[in-house]
């Protein structure tokens, strides 16, 4: 069976990611996925995977690390911080890259043990040949005293295309799924519901669509440079954060320029957008997906004056 573009999530805690599969079921583990990620994809689980060992801690957490290089550096050496075990006790990896050898990633990256109280100094890599990158994950978990983090790493080779298969034959990776207004779900690379047939990009989108224009409308009314927000899906929907381009605006009530009922309407306006909209594929009424749950509406263009 041949490899399909695909999208993929792990649970509601990563993803959804663009990916390819071999759908077959000898390419799969125990059911599970196998995907296959460009290296910005992966850059992307760095990201999230931290900031999931921020807030669940490192034991809870499986992350992702890129260490970029060129092919022509000298070695170079790196700390991890893995957070601290169950008895408190600081976890901290020192990975070894000799680049020479980057082409065999298994031979070209080591991983020690740091000492407690030890400073390490570390040594990025130089150079400025061929760009080569290492990438890399730790199951801080199994992290013990007679295991350390050459046993709870694992070192990923690049296949043909350039990609990396994270977590594939371990992690539960399965396929993301789209709504059709019919009540249908399908997985991602079935761009046609499996039911009615309505095509994904022909979802009904017409309340989510208008909610930009609602939303700039009573924030720029305050702050005239704002451009978009990021609204989080959760308990209820809501927005966190407020930008001008790329810099984020003070929404505290006391402190920036937004009071409570204009945010509180904002609030209000995404949860009835919500509520009166079949939500099928947010992306096609500009939601940009930032995050599981979590995405950005974009009402200003910010290049514009």
């Amino acid at each position: 069976m041949s490899s399909i573009e695909t999208r993929v999530c792990l649970d509601d805690l990563l993803g959804p990611y663009e990916a390819i599969v071999d759908p077959a079921p000898e390419k799969r583990w125990n059911g599970w996925l196998a995907p296959h990620f460009t290296l910005d994809t992966v850059r992307e689980m760095t990201g999230r995977t931290a900031d999931l060992a921020a807030r669940h801690g490192h034991d809870a957490t499986v992350t992702v690390h890129v260490i970029d290089g060129y092919a022509d550096s000298p070695s170079s050496v790196h700390v991890i911080d893995g957070g601290t075990d169950r008895d408190g006790n600081p976890r901290r990896a020192i990975v070894h890259v000799r680049w020479n050898l980057v082409d065999d990633p298994e031979r070209a990256v080591s991983f020690f043990r740091a000492r407690p109280d030890t400073e390490v100094a570390t040594s990025e890599p130089a150079g400025g040949g061929e760009p080569r990158s290492v990438v890399f994950s730790m199951d801080w978990q199994w992290w013990t005293e007679a295991d350390g983090p050459g046993d709870v790493a694992d070192v990923y080779t690049p296949d043909e295309d350039g990609r990396y298969a994270i977590g594939a034959w371990a992690w539960c990776w399965d396929y993301a799924v789209w709504w059709c207004t019919c009540g249908t779900a399908s997985r991602w690379h079935e761009t046609a519901c499996l039911a009615c047939r309505l095509p994904r990009p022909a979802q009904p989108i017409r309340e989510l669509a208008e909610l930009p224009a609602t939303i700039r409308r009573l924030l720029c009314a305050q702050a005239p440079e704002a451009t978009s927000v990021l609204v989080d899906l959760h308990s209820p929907a809501h927005v966190y954060a407020v930008y001008a381009g790329d810099t984020e605006l003070d929404s505290a009530d006391d402190t920036g320029p937004f009071d409570t009922e204009t945010l509180g309407a904002v609030d209000t306006a995404i949860r009835e957008a919500l509520d009166r909209a079949v939500l099928g594929d947010l992306t096609n009424a500009g939601w940009v997906s930032v995050e599981p749950s979590c995405y950005r509406i974009t009402f200003r263009d910010p290049s514009a004056s």
